[in-house]
């Protein structure tokens, strides 16, 4: 039996969740440490969100 045809109603059902701009905003610093931190370890989640956070202040 294929797993296929659950995973394809899964990604069905995730095209109507809509995220809220605080769950964006932590899937956002979530994306960027996980890009940066393992060719970087002086990369921490702490930098993240300070450079975020002084990010989204100049807006």
């Amino acid at each position: 039996m294929s797993k296929e045809p659950n995973l394809s109603r899964l990604i069905e059902m995730s095209r109507a969740v809509k995220m809220t701009e605080e769950q964006w905003e932590e899937q956002r610093r979530s994306f960027a440490y996980g890009n940066t931190a393992f060719e970087n370890p002086n990369i921490t989640r702490e930098l993240v969100d300070r450079v975020a956070d002084a990010a989204l202040k100049d807006r």
